[in-house]
């Protein structure tokens, strides 16, 4: 039996388990052509279900994943941010840092935010030796939220995204690391905004 899903805290966010109020504003976002650029296409509703559904079976099944995001007292629900197994895509153990949040809530820190107590559960709570995050090498918002958060990239492991096309400009991805080490070392200095 799995243990109850995780609930993590920040100075503003709840970062929780999904709920039924969280499927509208999640289809907007998704079918979001903005928020969507970097992603082959954007989602219809029924898309944007599925993809709900199935991460809410993943932290089912672990007790954690891509947690829901609430900033308290004033939204509440903005998108996902967490940790999810990676290995299917990149071919051998990994899991990764992620986030998709609603165009109108960018540029609050909100990302960072949640993405550092993602990671801080990940290596002290999992104690998983390191975390990557990977995207399309021109989605520069998501690239500096991964180097916000202490994260270096390593070329050496850029890689084809096997559930993307062959002739799609998204192919390429490059990827993102933080291992325990150096996430223990700068901890207190990673901030949102710094």
């Amino acid at each position: 039996m799995a243990a109850d899903p995780v609930t993590l805290e920040t100075e503003r966010l709840l970062l929780r388990p999904w709920r039924a109020a969280d499927r509208p504003p999640f289809a907007a976002l998704n079918a979001d052509e903005q928020v969507m650029e970097w992603f082959p296409y954007p989602l219809d509703a029924a898309q944007s279900d599925m993809l709900a559904d199935a991460i809410e079976q993943r932290i089912a099944a672990n007790a954690w994943g891509m947690w829901a995001v609430e900033v308290v007292g004033v939204a509440d629900f903005i998108g996902f941010v967490g940790l999810n197994h990676a290995a299917e895509l990149l071919g051998y153990p990994a899991v990764e840092v992620g986030w998709r949040l609603a165009r109108e809530h960018w540029g609050h820190g909100y990302a960072p935010e949640a993405a550092i107590a993602s990671l801080a559960y990940g290596f002290d709570v999992l104690e998983l030796g390191e975390i990557v995050a990977f995207t399309t090498p021109g989605n520069l918002k998501s690239r500096r939220v991964m180097e916000k958060i202490g994260m270096s990239h390593d070329g050496a492991r850029d890689f084809d995204h096997p559930r993307i096309a062959p002739d799609s400009p998204l192919l390429r991805q490059v990827l993102y690391k933080i291992d325990r080490d150096s996430f223990a070392r700068h901890r207190d200095g990673l901030t949102p905004a710094g």
